[in-house]
Formats: C-alpha cells, sequence, structure tokens
C-alpha cells in the first residue's frame, strides 16, 4: 500500500484499479529508446507480469538516450540488462525478459500470453509483423516511433478499432525512411514518446480516461506542438486479410531490397572494387583495414566526380540505409555498376578484425 500510495488515493484509480495492474500482463517488443521509458514507467506502477523481447546488446551509442542502461551494461543483451534493473526498480512484479529477435515463428506464441502488446522497435519489417500478429491474436496494440524531432503515439486494434495498416497500408521499400542510426534523434525525444505509451497503457488496463483508438497523436519537440489526427479502420484490419505468409524471411528479403546489395565476401571477390563510406566524417566507428573513400551522402552528386570511372562501386553506411540512397542517386547522375553494403560500419570493423586476425 504505501510503494502504491499515490495511485490509490485517486478515486479514478484506488485499490481496485492496482488490483487490476497488478493482474495485468504487457508485452514490450524492444528495449530500446521508446521500450526504455516505457518499461520504466510499467514497472514502476505495478503493472504484475512484464515481457521483454529484444535481441540487441547495448552499445555506447545508446547510452544518450537509453536511461535503462550505463557504462556496465555495454555489451549486455538489452533485455537482461533492463530485467536486471527493473527488478531493483520493483521487486513485487514478474519481469519476463526473451533476448531473441521477434519473428513469426515465436511472435503468436509470446502475444498468446500478455493482455497488450507495445510496439517499441524502429524498423518497418518488425512494425507491421507486430501489427499483424496483433490482429490475428486479438490484443491491442500501443504504437509509438520517432524521428529526429518528432514523435508518433496511437493505439490500434482496440475495440474494433482500426490498426496500423489503416494508417499504414504497406511498408515503404527498406532503406526509404532511414532510422536514428541513420540520421540521429533528440536524446529526451524517446522519453518523452515513450511515457506517452505507458501512459495509454495504463489508460487501457485501468479503463479510464480517453486512449489514442482511432487517433494518431504526431508530437513536435522543437515547437512542444502536437496534433492530433483521426484514423479510420478500413477492410486491411480484418484478420483474414491479415497473412503472416507476408512476413516469412523469402518474402520480406523479396520485397525489402529495391537496389542491389552485396556482401563484403561478394565485393572483394568483384574485380576492380571502389568502396565509398556515405557517412559523416564524424561518425564512429571510422573503418580500418579496408581502402575506401569518403563521400557523405548530401555531397555525393556535388562530388560524383571524385568516383573513378570503370569501377565497380560498393556504397557502405551505418546500417545500409543511405549506401541504398546512394546507389539509387548513382543511377540517376549516370554511374553505372554500384551496390550497397549489406554489413554496416560496426559489423564491417568486426569481419575484417576477424580477417586481419
Amino acid at each position: 500500500m504505501s510503494r502504491y500510495s499515490r495511485h490509490t488515493m485517486l478515486p479514478e484509480i484506488g485499490p481496485e484499479g492496482q488490483n487490476k495492474l497488478s493482474e495485468a500482463k504487457v508485452l514490450v517488443i524492444g528495449a530500446g529508446g521508446l521500450g526504455c521509458p516505457i518499461l520504466q514507467y510499467l514497472c514502476a506502477a505495478g503493472v504484475g507480469t512484464v515481457g521483454i523481447v529484444d535481441h540487441d546488446t547495448v552499445d555506447e551509442s545508446n547510452l544518450q538516450r537509453q536511461v535503462l542502461y550505463g557504462s556496465g551494461s555495454l555489451g549486455q543483451n538489452k533485455a537482461m540488462a533492463a530485467k536486471e534493473r527493473l527488478t531493483d526498480l520493483n521487486g513485487t512484479i514478474r519481469i519476463n525478459a526473451y533476448p531473441e529477435k521477434l519473428t513469426v515463428d515465436n511472435a503468436t506464441l509470446f502475444f498468446s500470453h500478455y493482455d497488450i502488446v507495445i510496439d517499441g522497435t524502429d524498423n518497418f519489417a518488425t512494425r507491421y509483423l507486430i501489427n499483424d500478429v496483433s490482429v490475428l491474436t486479438g490484443k491491442p496494440l500501443v504504437y509509438g516511433a520517432i524521428y529526429k524531432f518528432e514523435g508518433q503515439v496511437a493505439v490500434f486494434n482496440h475495440d474494433g478499432g482500426p490498426s496500423y495498416r489503416c494508417l499504414f497500408p504497406e511498408p515503404p521499400s527498406r532503406g526509404a525512411v532511414p532510422n536514428c542510426s541513420d540520421i540521429g534523434v533528440l536524446g529526451v525525444l524517446p522519453g518523452i514518446i515513450g511515457s506517452m505509451q505507458a501512459n495509454e497503457v495504463l489508460k487501457l488496463i485501468l479503463g479510464i480516461g480517453s486512449t489514442l483508438s482511432g487517433k494518431l497523436l504526431c508530437y513536435n519537440a522543437l515547437t512542444n506542438q502536437s496534433v492530433t489526427m483521426k484514423v479510420q479502420r478500413t477492410d486491411l484490419a480484418e484478420k483474414e486479410r491479415v497473412s503472416l505468409g507476408d512476413h516469412s524471411s523469402e518474402t520480406m528479403e523479396s520485397c525489402s531490397f529495391d537496389v542491389p546489395t552485396v556482401t563484403l565476401d561478394q565485393a572483394i571477390e568483384m574485380s576492380d572494387v571502389l568502396f565509398v563510406d556515405v557517412r559523416e566524417p564524424y561518425e564512429l566507428p571510422a573503418v580500418s583495414g579496408l581502402d575506401h573513400i569518403s563521400i557523405p551522402l548530401r555531397e555525393l552528386e556535388m562530388n560524383s566526380g571524385e568516383i573513378e570511372t570503370g569501377k565497380t562501386i560498393v556504397f557502405f553506411c551505418q546500417s545500409g540505409a543511405r549506401s541504398q540512397e546512394a546507389v539509387t542517386l548513382s543511377h540517376k547522375l549516370g554511374i553505372g555498376d554500384c551496390y550497397s553494403l549489406k554489413e554496416g560500419a560496426t559489423e564491417l570493423n568486426e569481419i575484417l578484425a576477424e580477417e586481419i586476425n
């Protein structure tokens, strides 16, 4: 009673509402920028069972915004590191860590054990998978997304309301929308948007207030302005229109890449290759052990003359999004034999280090 006294003294919550929270089961997909504040506030609020799905590990660049982690967490799996921190925050609840990637093979099983699902991811393939499994299993979905200084929050698939596909019927081509590893993000923004997502979850559990079902809230951190738009339900939200076959690895691979891509091993086998780093000069890690030139993507058109004609061009960046843009732009500039390297800078360094050893 002492821990939750500030809840129970609210007439809208009271002991009965706190009991609802303790009996609730919430699954959080992604323990990154959005997932960290979501998890902190749900666990502090006394949500009885919280699941965390994330296969990624903590990187130094995460610490600018992923506030669950510290230097001692570097290299650890995010789901496991988050569970350790959250158990210290509230040891009276149950926290399940799933240090694996959400896939079409495990998503339905995960979702079946929880009442509400929260999307804290940063890629469209997983986002559409989360939506479609939520529709098929009948689970409310609390959605959030961030982009530089702007964020979005919505509640999908709740009480006959619209799904994510009602708003965005089809995913964009891979690389068309960069993530924060490519363009950056204001560190406090995921805290704001993630807290809004946690607020929607608490309202759903408690049955109080007005949720963002059928609405999309758009927030701008630079202006402190927010706009709420209506989202209409369409036939795409119906269970019979959603197929998990769309998320098979073969289907996702074929529909995601609009430009030719190669691995480092494949690129090395090509003749007369020129590697081009299209990241900004200040971005880390610097790539060593690979002969290459650097032309930031924003300067590529102006400095395309630096690219030697007659060579096979392989662009690379931090994650693969900008390198695909570089290929598309190069084709428009008349530079023909171009590829996007699948490996990002960090993975590229690891591969090169293994080859040297």
